[in-house]
C-alpha cells in the first residue's frame, strides 16, 4: 500500500502503524490488493482539522475524522454494498484522503473508557469504509456500515465501539 503519511501533531506517535494495520484490515475484508492502492492520512490537531471541516463541510468545528474519497462508490439504493474500486490505466487504485485528529480522538477515547490505540483504529476503519463508498446518513447503510466495522475490529481483537 502506498500511504502518503503527514503528520502535524507530534502526539501521533503511532499513527503510521496502527493506521497501516486497520487500512490492510479493511482492504483483506473486501479482497483488495493493498500493493495498488494510494490513500493519504494527516495526523492533525482540533485547530487544524477544524478548518478542514469548515471549508470542506461548512461545519466551523473540529471533528474526530475526515475523509475524502477520491470516486464516489456510493450505492443508489439504502442498505446496499458500494461498488468496489477499480485500478486506473497505471493498475493503481487512489482511495482517497483521510484527516485524523489527536485532541478529538484522546478526549473520546477517555470519555468512553476507551485505549485511543482502540479508538483511532476503529475511526481509520471508519473512515476507510467512507473511501469505499459506505455512508451513514440512512439508516440501512448505517445499520450495514457499522456491521462491518464490529466485524472488522472483532477480527483484530477489538472490541464493538457500540455496544460498550
Amino acid at each position: 500500500m502506498n500511504l502518503e503519511l503527514s503528520v502535524e501533531d507530534a502526539r501521533w506517535t503511532d499513527l503510521e502503524l496502527l493506521s497501516g494495520r486497520a487500512i490492510d484490515a479493511v482492504l483483506e475484508r473486501f479482497g483488495i490488493d493493498s500493493d495498488i492502492c494510494e490513500i493519504s492520512l494527516l495526523g492533525c490537531d482540533d485547530a487544524r482539522i477544524a478548518e478542514l471541516n469548515a471549508e470542506f463541510r461548512e461545519k466551523p468545528s473540529a471533528t474526530n475524522v475526515l475523509s475524502w474519497p477520491a470516486e464516489d462508490l456510493a450505492a443508489e439504493e439504502a442498505g446496499q454494498h458500494p461498488s468496489l474500486p477499480s485500478p486506473d490505466f497505471t493498475g493503481e487504485i487512489a482511495l482517497g484522503d483521510i484527516a485524523i485528529s489527536y485532541d478529538t480522538c484522546a478526549r473520546e477515547a477517555e470519555a468512553a473508557g476507551k485505549s485511543m490505540d482502540d479508538h483511532v483504529t476503529h475511526l481509520i476503519i471508519h473512515a476507510m469504509l467512507h473511501l469505499l463508498g459506505y455512508d451513514h446518513i440512512r439508516d440501512r447503510d448505517a445499520t450495514l456500515m457499522e456491521s462491518i466495522e464490529v466485524e472488522i475490529l472483532g477480527k483484530m481483537g477489538i472490541d464493538d465501539p457500540y455496544n460498550g
